[in-house]
């Protein structure tokens, strides 16, 4: 039987961050699949990157439909062991508290926090078996200081972090590497323009954010580095 490829899942690859380390990821020679709703920007990603020494392949996939994400996984798993996966999915609204809808709170738990838990399920059980593997999950600054107008996506992403820290002790046996991100302001589409046109100097580079999330990947001793915080020189907008 012939051996299984390896391979690195990124949700949330159509833009922003996500792009980024699809980028990084491809242009050092990893097989990376890449996940999204906007299957339009996921193929012009795979075109950008055509040249580079890597494969990028794109799927349409909502991580926060657990069926969907069952099947899609059972697909890539025939031939393929996701030696990581990289929770990077994420939507937000900036809004006071008080002024959220249940439908914006709802689709920011749902997709931040479920959606990577249920990425989380489907990939533990080949990892386990394999005694190898790392999930990486690009959280936010908002898990160490608290923000306003941000309620609804601190619970999302606080949530994820409470969570990644429990499997984490959970799997110190396994040889599987839970590893979180909390970067703060970056330029990525989440921001308004207004924003960005006022602040992009202070904000960081996607760019730069996925260089140091493949530099963490790429580790092959029994080292890890567990939480790693990323903010602008000059802190937090």
């Amino acid at each position: 039987m012939a051996e299984k490829k390896k391979i690195v899942w990124i949700t949330g690859a159509s833009s922003g961050i996500g792009k980024a380390l699809a980028t990084e990821f491809v242009k050092n020679g990893i097989y990376v699949v890449g996940t999204a709703r906007r299957i339009d920007l996921l193929e012009k990603v795979k075109h950008d990157l055509s040249s580079y020494p890597g494969i990028f392949e794109p799927y349409k996939l909502d991580v926060t439909d657990n069926t969907s994400v069952d099947n899609f996984f059972r697909k890539i798993s025939q031939d393929s062991f996701v030696e990581c996966l990289i929770n990077n999915a994420g939507v937000t609204s900036f809004k006071q508290a008080s002024e959220n809808s249940f439908e914006e709170i709802r689709e920011i738990i749902e997709v931040n926090l479920l959606g990577s838990i249920y990425a989380t399920q489907k990939v533990l059980p080949q990892m386990i078996e394999n005694k190898s593997g790392a999930i990486i999950n690009i959280l936010s600054a908002v898990t160490q200081k608290v923000f306003t107008e941000s309620s609804a996506y601190s619970a999302s992403k606080n949530g994820l972090h409470a969570y990644a820290k429990v499997l984490r002790e959970e799997l110190r046996d396994k040889n599987v590497r839970v590893i979180n991100i909390s970067p703060g302001a970056t330029v990525t589409e989440i921001w308004s323009n207004k924003v960005i046109s006022k602040h992009s100097d202070k904000m960081m580079k996607t760019e730069d954010i996925a260089k140091v999330v493949y530099q963490v990947y790429s580790g092959n001793s029994n080292l890890v580095v567990e939480e790693i915080v990323l903010r602008p020189v000059t802190g937090d907008l």
